[in-house]
């Protein structure tokens, strides 16, 4: 089916043609002929990279088309949401006789931006999306079209439980909006497409045909029987496959199953890499490697990253931080990186296809069972499919390293169906969590509009009745025991604690602990060393690091020092890494610092400080409902700290825009305290003061100036 023969407006066809789209993949024409053009709810459940982007965009312009309402695109990560941003915010273009108005919002859960109303097509979180249900959003009323990517991930233990219930909550909209649901290949698609009310449209094309394959001894064997021989060294075979690839001219994707692995594959793969490159691509390579160097501090977890990308190589793993995942994903989608290690979170958050995808060990470390196991075959067809770079690669190949179970896996992984999706919605945390928004939004309900409301979710569809209902009856009994929702008659309604608690968008166990932590805390000392404990002892605090032998030393006499602060006593054994982690940040340790005494790399230290800033600011709300005022100014302030990674003195010289943690110490030394001292100093002697200069001298005066 060609762009021209679709029934939507010559414009919109127009634009299509010019982003170089001519022709509907077999998923895409198959959409078009089951109504999504026309309306019609649908299930498109196929492999990645095969449209399924474009089908999104079909229904937004059709839908804008002939609607005045809004459009819903919701992602399960902030970074993916970012690239759908990018590409729909080109829909602009296009004039339908009316605007199209493309906005995005992944954060804060608190707040709801005044701007999303003024778009008609926004960018979500599952997360942002239930959270703007919970507010009660007016706007949500004018939703006509809702396209979820990624529904697979309803079946995720952490993420699917929210999307669960946010796409439960928009299909009983009185709107009735169309659901566009966008999927991996899954087991039970008819069932997940039954309970969206959708039409399933299933294909398993794939614009890069995918052949799979085991690799044991040297030997290849693919699932079609063919065999090939892999050139073997002391390198191992997983680069040795990896670096086969890159001599045929493509790329490759190897995937490890611990950030170790990662670095030490892509470190055994470097010299070989760099033999066969040209000198235009090492020069260009060691640009890049300068930029790493230059744009971040010289930890050695960088410095190693810097050296490996001059010989075309690099790891990528949660480790890093944005900049550097940044830089390295931008050159590996260039062609400069011509081999990439990486863990497996970089499948599920970023699309960066090679050539071949190897697999170094099917094995991964379970955090529940404490030890290593098989990975779901699900996941494994999500790794397999970022083989083959469309525009680029004829074919993709997907190769599992093995150990003498050639046949096993070909048999369980190659040719075994995925899992079935199974919803989480009834575990505990999930389900008091849940179930108080639904109190929340809807005051007065009766237990057994509750329990209606969850049989029509994914749980509700795959659960006994009697199940559920056990569930929901102790979910119910621990709310009102804690006060976050109250009976009368037969009717439920929340709390003012249980309103504040699923606006702030926290397990409503953690909103108990803050708010009896707060209320017993005693008002003549500090306590801050007693809320980072508090907060990074909490469920929702991630990343979560154990204390590992050498570090109780430092847990002890930490607890020593700051005993005054602690909201209870507790031991060494109560630590973990991420406190020391974070009490280190806030009394300026540097990034290198954190990385050689602590193991934790920026990139860890970056989502603490955002996890830790999020917590530190539900922890002061709750202070405010407990009426703990004497509380506020030093919860305010930690936030700042932890925020800028500083001591109490330097907060308010941070107040001025363009003063960091790192400047605000330089001047602090210069004798420059706070803002009346830098009021004082002129323009030209602040220039001169190191890391300052005269054009952000200029800055700093204009930015005080607005703040006095």
């Amino acid at each position: 089916m060609k762009i021209e023969q679709l029934k939507l407006p010559d414009s919109a066809i127009k634009f299509l043609k010019s982003q170089g789209f001519e022709k509907l993949y077999p998923p895409q024409a198959d959409s078009v002929k089951s109504g999504l053009l026309d309306g019609k709810s649908l299930l498109v459940s196929s492999p990645t990279a095969s449209g399924k982007t474009l089908i999104a965009m079909l229904a937004i312009l059709s839908y804008l088309s002939k609607h005045d309402g809004k459009v819903i695109y919701l992602s399960p990560l902030r970074a993916l949401a970012a690239e759908k941003f990018l590409e729909f915010k080109k829909l602009e273009k296009i004039t339908l006789g009316k605007k199209i108005k493309v906005g995005i919002s992944t954060g804060d859960f608190e707040n709801i931006e005044k701007n999303l109303e003024k778009s008609n097509v926004l960018i979500l979180t599952n997360e942002k999306m239930d959270s703007i249900i919970r507010h009660g959003t007016e706007w949500i009323e004018e939703i006509g079209l809702v396209i979820t990517d990624e529904v697979h991930l309803i079946g995720d233990e952490t993420r699917g439980p929210t999307l669960e219930m946010t796409l439960t909550q928009l299909k009983l909209l009185e709107t009735k909006p169309q659901i566009i649901g966008l999927s991996a290949t899954i087991t039970n698609s008819d069932e997940i497409a039954n309970w969206l009310g959708c039409k399933l449209v299933k294909n398993d094309w794939r614009p890069v045909p995918l052949s799979e394959g085991v690799c044991d001894a040297g030997e290849v064997t693919m699932s079609d029987g063919k065999t090939f021989e892999v050139e073997r060294s002391i390198r191992g075979t997983p680069i040795d496959l990896g670096v086969q690839s890159v001599k045929e001219g493509g790329q490759s994707l190897v995937f490890a199953e611990t950030r170790t692995r990662s670095k030490s594959l892509a470190t055994k793969a470097a010299d070989i890499i760099s033999q066969i490159l040209e000198k235009k691509e090492l020069k260009e390579l060691e640009k890049t490697s300068k930029k790493i160097l230059s744009e971040n501090e010289h930890t050695e977890l960088v410095k190693t990253l810097a050296i490996l990308v001059k010989k075309g190589v690099a790891f990528h793993h949660a480790g890093l931080n944005q900049n550097c995942r940044t830089i390295i994903e931008t050159e590996f989608r260039k062609g400069t990186i011509k081999l990439l290690s990486s863990t497996p979170t970089l499948a599920a958050g970023v699309n960066l296809p090679a050539r071949r995808v190897v697999i170094s060990s099917v094995n991964r470390y379970n955090v529940k069972v404490g030890a290593n196991r098989p990975i779901s075959i699900l996941e494994y067809k999500q790794l397999s499919g970022r083989a083959g770079r469309p525009q680029y690669d004829d074919y993709g190949e997907s190769i599992i390293v093995g150990n003498g179970n050639t046949e096993d896996l070909i048999e369980y992984y190659i040719n075994g169906e995925p899992e079935p999706i199974v919803s989480k919605i009834t575990d505990d945390k999930s389900l008091r969590t849940h179930i108080l928004s639904v109190v929340v939004t809807h005051p007065g309900i009766k237990k057994d509009e509750i329990l209606e409301f969850f049989l029509q979710t994914l749980g509700g569809l795959q659960s006994r009745k009697l199940t559920i209902k056990f569930a929901i009856d102790i979910s119910l009994r621990f709310l009102s025991s804690e006060y976050l929702i109250i009976k009368k008659g037969e009717r439920y309604a929340a709390t003012e604690f249980g309103k504040k608690t699923s606006m702030l968008y926290i397990d409503p166990l953690t909103a108990t602990h803050f708010r009896d932590a707060t209320e017993n805390v005693s008002q003549d000392r500090k306590h801050t060393f007693g809320f980072l404990h508090l907060i990074t002892n909490c469920e929702e605090f991630f990343p979560k690091f154990s204390l590992r032998n050498r570090d109780y030393e430092s847990a002890s006499l930490l607890i020593e020092n700051h005993s005054s602060e602690l909201l209870e006593p507790i031991s060494e054994y109560d630590c973990s890494r991420s406190l020391l982690a974070l009490q280190a940040w806030i009394t300026e340790s540097s990034e290198l610092s954190l990385s050689d005494s602590l193991g934790i790399e920026s990139g860890d230290m970056h989502r603490m400080v955002e996890m830790a800033n999020w917590l530190s600011y539900c922890l002061r709300e709750i202070s405010k409902h407990v009426e703990r005022p004497d509380l506020l100014e030093e919860l305010g302030d930690l936030r700042k700290r932890v925020v800028y990674g500083i001591r109490e003195e330097l907060l308010d010289l941070v107040r001025v825009k363009g003063i960091g943690r790192v400047r605000a110490r330089i001047l602090f030394k210069q004798g420059i305290k706070n803002l009346d001292d830098l009021a004082k100093i002129s323009v030209n002697k602040l220039a001169e003061i190191d890391k300052i200069g005269s054009t952000l001298a200029d800055n700093i005066k204009f930015e005080l100036r607005k703040i006095r």
